[in-house]
């Protein structure tokens, strides 16, 4: 096919038309300022078409990382590296770890034990992030949201697609178990999604029991024992400790107005 001529309105008009209909947004907006600079720089025909397709490349990527954050449902945005280390038994080698995301590639287990209030959530969250933002396929949900979501799937007989949905994720980071007591039919329920999960795709779990009592959670002992088996082996298991970050920033407060109010 013979090159066509254009004038300039035209090659602009041509492109932005061609790119809708490819579907090629960066290049249709950054076609012109990057035709500008390799004139200035000189880049041949190739060169110039190898920096318009990068930089659809390099955005296309920025949106599906940005669209994998909204995709995994976090209640509130929280970064590994905004986590106060100075005031948690938790070190900056267990943070730069969970960051670094090499156990989810392994399909290895975190556990994150501790009270209320000692930044279990943020470590559980931050972990999503920073799996989310390398392009990793995340879902956040709490125990008794995930049960309640399997309870009404197998009432509605679409069990096996959403565990399925559930077992295609990199990382499912559950929230809150312990919080609230699952009946049987639910910790079958959670246990086919944990079972699906075991030893192909991470799971991070959140929890202020210690796996003594999550018999307390799931009432039948023997599906207690096999849901700690399952989510211990190779697990990288985090204590946060009892020192809750809001009572001290209570305390912290107080003690700050009172001394404010001598002044």
């Amino acid at each position: 096919m013979s090159p066509v001529a254009h004038t300039e309105p035209a090659a602009e008009a041509a492109i932005v038309a061609a790119c809708r209909a490819l579907h090629l947004p960066t290049i249709r907006t950054e076609a012109g300022r990057i035709a500008d600079d390799a004139a200035r720089q000189r880049l041949t025909h190739r060169g110039y078409l190898a920096e318009v397709l990068t930089a659809e490349v390099d955005d296309r990527d920025t949106r599906r990382r940005a669209r994998r954050v909204v995709e995994a449902r976090f209640p509130r945005l929280k970064h590994l590296n905004e986590f106060d280390t100075a005031h948690s038994p938790i070190g900056d080698a267990t943070i730069a770890t969970l960051a670094a995301g090499a156990w989810i590639d392994r399909g290895e287990p975190v556990v994150v034990l501790g009270d209320s209030g000692t930044g279990k959530t943020h470590l559980l969250i931050g972990c999503g992030i920073a799996a989310a933002q390398a392009g990793r396929r995340v879902r956040y949900v709490t125990c008794a949201k995930l049960v309640n979501e399997l309870a009404e799937a197998a009432d509605d007989r679409t069990l096996s697609k959403l565990v399925g949905r559930y077992g295609r994720l990199d990382l499912l980071c559950l929230d809150e178990l312990g919080y609230v007591h699952v009946d049987d039919r639910g910790a079958e329920l959670l246990f086919q999604v944990i079972t699906e999960r075991d030893e192909q795709a991470s799971i991070a779990i959140a929890s202020n029991a210690p796996f003594s009592e999550w018999g307390r959670t799931f009432t039948d002992p023997r599906l207690a024992a096999a849901v700690v088996d399952r989510v211990t082996y190779k697990a990288h298991i985090i204590e946060t400790g009892t020192d809750s970050y809001r009572l001290r920033a209570t305390r912290n407060a107080n003690k700050n107005g009172a001394a404010a109010n001598k002044n």
